[in-house]
């Protein structure tokens, strides 16, 4: 007597015995390797599938689309960044540290993410007006109220525009995740090589552009 299946899971795996998380967690994983690689367009399913030790077929019972599957692993990847960079209004170079720590631990990270910027880019000019709920937006929206309400309380200079606050922070954070040919001539040019001395150079960049407010200064108001 055949043994009952669940709807929805793939039909190899319900003879198989072998957990279908695991197989979608392997999928997954060997997904963020690809995509970091090669990009949407360059990337191959069947290399996934074959890093992930599984079939095209049960890929794709998973995923309906390549796209689709990079649309889930730049998602898990947005939740990993938005829960790993939490900014905190009164100490902007401390949150420029803690960008850079994340892509130089994750240097995947950022070229999966540049990628996607790259390719998706008249996709995303489409949607602009009609999709503003994504959690990076979300996410981006909660960080400018954070840097408007600094203002208010006097944390931050007024004078500044909080889009122009963050958008500047980010991309000093990401200057050397962004420029390896330049990394790659720090390690034999650079005064001090180290990964410490970058970090400490942007940040003190950060702190000139956005001093730290003095602690016995602050206003006795939460952020």
């Amino acid at each position: 007597m055949p043994r009952s299946t669940s709807p929805g899971q793939p039909p190899d795996a319900r003879t198989s015995g072998e957990s279908t998380d695991s197989t979608r967690q392997r999928i997954v994983a060997a997904a963020k390797e690809e995509f970091a690689r090669h990009g949407i367009a360059g990337a191959r399913v069947d290399r996934i599938a074959k890093q992930a030790r599984t079939s095209k077929e049960r890929v794709y019972a998973y995923f309906r689309s390549k796209e689709a599957l990079y649309a889930h692993v730049a998602e898990r990847e947005t939740t990993a960044l938005i829960e790993a960079t939490q900014l905190d209004p009164a100490d902007l170079p401390g949150y420029a540290g803690i960008l850079f720590d994340h892509f130089t631990a994750r240097p995947d990270h950022y070229r999966l993410i540049t990628w996607g910027r790259l390719e998706l880019a008249e996709s995303a000019d489409d949607t602009e007006s009609t999709d503003d709920t994504s959690p990076l937006q979300a996410t981006i929206a909660g960080k400018l109220d954070k840097l408007r309400d600094a203002q208010r309380i006097g944390l931050l200079d007024p004078a500044w525009d909080p889009v122009d606050v963050l958008a500047l922070i980010n991309q000093i954070a990401m200057t050397w995740a962004g420029q390896p040919e330049i990394a790659a001539a720090a390690a034999d040019q650079a005064v001090d090589p180290s990964v410490t001395a970058r970090r400490a150079a942007l940040v003190t960049a950060v702190e000139r552009m956005f001093p730290r407010p003095d602690r016995d200064q602050r206003p006795n108001r939460s952020v």
